[in-house]
């Protein structure tokens, strides 16, 4: 007579807590990913051309593609004082390498732009939610001037979003910049955002009526409506002061050394 099948669970003590848990029940692993296969066993059917180029299809489709955004935050006018400004800033490449500018300046109405600068900056992701970039910046307006950048851009938990930058021109002054961001949304529309920036400076550069230390800061606050996530009007109130030496400079100018403006803009990205 023949014996019946082994019981392939025979001798198996079920832990019925853990026979329970499935997919995101689990607990996570700390173990390695297994390696990455390198075996091309279609290459000797196909070619190994064709497969290449079916491979880098396959990587672009799935997170190795090239992608593009251009965003300018500030396009704005303060009715006022007929001031204007903006803020732009766009990359292009992928999730570790990309090539980046931004370009901001302000100015008035019949009389010109004041302070205009573009920068050209190559970004490299090096931690979660974190760039460094390296590039170049240029100066339009008051004037003409090059400097060498280095920045950390990064966006923390709770989606506030901080910036700091390091410039040195070629003529040695060394200046810096942080700001950051943090949107409220009231509803799924309305979003309130806080901003502030503050500037510095190594040493004393009295011809642009920049001194050393904290120099300038602005403390912003915009209300705006996403009509769709890509066009967004916005009014909002902006606070600009300097501080130390360079409020004594601008007074020796004949300048206000704090202004306030009411303001009216959009925010739009494609």
């Amino acid at each position: 007579m023949p014996e019946a099948p082994a019981d392939p669970h025979a001798g198996h003590v079920m832990d019925p807590a853990r026979e329970a848990q499935t997919g995101a029940d689990l607990p996570v692993g700390m173990a390695p990913p297994p390696p990455a296969i390198t075996d091309a066993l279609a290459d000797p059917v196909f070619g190994a051309g064709p497969m290449q180029r079916a491979r880098a299809v396959l990587a672009g489709e799935h997170g190795g593609s090239r992608v593009s955004k251009i965003q300018a935050d500030l396009l704005e006018w303060a009715p006022d004082g007929n001031g204007y400004r903006w803020e732009v800033e766009g990359w292009y490449g992928g999730d570790l390498n990309r090539v980046a500018f931004k370009t901001e300046g302000e100015g008035q109405s019949g009389e010109g732009v004041e302070a205009a600068e573009v920068q050209v900056l190559y970004s490299r992701a090096v931690a979660r939610y974190t760039d460094l970039q390296v590039g170049l910046r240029y100066d339009l307006e008051p004037r003409s001037r090059a400097y060498a950048v280095v920045a950390v851009d990064a966006l923390f938990p709770y989606w506030f979003e901080a910036e700091g930058s390091l410039f040195l021109s070629e003529k040695g002054d060394l200046l810096g910049r942080v700001e950051g961001s943090y949107d409220f949304r009231l509803t799924e529309r309305l979003v309130f955002q806080p901003r502030a920036e503050l500037e510095f400076a190594a040493q004393d550069i009295p011809r642009r009526e920049i001194g050393s230390g904290l120099s300038k800061g602005e403390f912003e606050l915009r209300l705006r409506y996403e009509v769709r996530r890509e066009f967004a009007p916005y009014v909002g109130v902006s606070y600009e002061r300097a501080f130390g030496r360079s409020a004594d400079f601008v007074r020796d100018a004949g300048h206000d050394v704090e202004t306030t403006r009411f303001v009216v803009g959009v925010r739009t990205w494609f």
